[in-house]
């Protein structure tokens, strides 16, 4: 009896198992192939390199002063519009003036010391022509009005460098602009031992602006004069930029490992808005193709399986034909075959391609083929017998 028991045991399982396996593999969904198709039509293709730059003035002038001494006055502030040759400062000219006196004095000195040499030596060299004095007389004067000269002719140099030091007294603008930076008070004394103390920045025209942008190594190769540019600043992030390539600079910078290039990039500023110092994100179109006829890229990669494609009827012809160099092979559906189409391309990016010739817009071509399962609805689902039921489902209806 116990063997009989563990015999149909053993038979109720098996029969069970079966049923299980015939039950849900009837009811899972098988997968279909489909043929996913696509229209070659016009758009645009680009390419962009994106970098972060710094807005700077197109011309930006630092004004400084040439002599050491006290800043007497100050005629602008920040923000100030000046005009090229308008005071700007001056410098306290009290030192500079009995400088200027000395060496007046010491020029009329000199001189008068020249012009008496001058005379003398003129009488010896006529003694001298008619012998009537010895050749020492002679060297000695020749010598004491060539050492008057020199001495005259130094004092005349050192004038002129003190008259044009007093005129460095006075800081004039170099160009028509605005302040954007003053460094200096009235009173502070500034040195100009070794190099020239900046008192003023001014920019020349603030509605013509410029980008430098330092773009990565990689992808400078891309970049050339001419492109167009847009950027943002986080001043205004709503409002998009426009700009244009002027120059791509030859000396790299290396920060950490990273070699970036400059790129000056022009920007029209007329409402002001871009100022000098403000980060811009830049984006760089390298490559701007409008209204050309496009495919996606996805479609040359398709290559006809005959067998898969004859469980859906399908058939290839010329399935072994190679494109000739510089073209491509696309693939067009014609009833039920499928036919390969030779196209010439040009320019693409990553998602789209140009297609110059052997194509017309509109054209269908096969893009890939696909396997999908149809849904299965919630009325027509059935649920396996050993499988729990959803929450409240054994609750009897009130």
């Amino acid at each position: 009896m116990k063997k009989n028991k563990k015999l149909i045991i053993s038979i109720t399982a098996v029969v069970l198992l079966v049923g299980c396996y015939f039950l849900f593999s009837s009811k899972t969904p098988k997968s279909t192939l489909r043929l996913e198709m696509t229209k070659a039509s016009r758009s645009s293709i680009s390419n962009s390199v994106t970098a972060t730059g710094t807005v700077e003035p197109v011309v930006k002038v630092d004004v400084g002063t040439q002599v050491s001494g006290i800043i007497d006055k100050i005629y602008v502030d920040y923000n100030s519009v000046v005009t090229k040759g308008q005071l700007i400062a001056e410098m306290d000219k009290v030192n500079l003036q009995a400088e200027l006196a000395s060496q007046e004095a010491s020029l009329a000195s000199n001189k008068t010391e020249y012009e008496y040499q001058q005379r003398n030596y003129a009488r010896s060299k006529a003694l001298y022509e008619k012998q009537l004095i010895s050749d020492s007389e002679y060297e000695t004067a020749t010598y004491t009005y060539e050492k008057a000269k020199s001495a005259y002719e130094q004092s005349r140099s050192n004038m002129t460098k003190v008259r044009r030091n007093l005129e460095y007294a006075i800081i004039t603008s170099p160009i028509d602009g605005v302040v954007i930076n003053r460094a200096v008070e009235e009173g502070q004394t500034v040195a100009a031992g070794f190099s020239t103390p900046t008192l003023f920045t001014i920019a020349n025209d603030l509605t013509q602006m410029r980008v430098i942008a330092d773009v990565d190594e990689a992808d400078i190769g891309q970049v050339e004069e001419g492109q167009n540019v847009k950027f943002t600043v986080d001043a205004y992030p709503n409002d998009v930029f426009e700009g244009t390539v002027t120059q791509v600079r030859l000396e790299a910078t290396t920060t950490s490992n990273v070699v970036t290039y400059e790129v000056v990039i022009s920007a029209y500023n007329p409402d002001l808005k871009l100022k000098p110092g403000l980060t811009a994100n830049v984006t760089i179109y390298t490559l701007e193709r409008n209204n050309v006829l496009t495919i996606p890229s996805k479609a040359l990669r398709f290559i006809p399986d005959e067998e898969m494609l004859g469980s859906m009827n399908l058939t290839v012809e010329n399935a072994m034909q190679e494109a000739p160099a510089g073209k491509k092979i696309v693939w067009q559906k014609a009833g039920n075959a499928l036919q390969p189409k030779i196209v010439t391309l040009g320019t693409s990016n990553l998602n789209v391609i140009e297609v110059t010739d052997g194509l017309s817009d509109g054209e269908e071509i096969v893009l890939e083929l696909t396997s999908a399962a149809p849904a299965v609805t919630n009325g027509s689902a059935e649920r396996s017998p050993f499988m729990p039921g959803p929450p409240n489902n054994n609750r009897k209806k009130q």
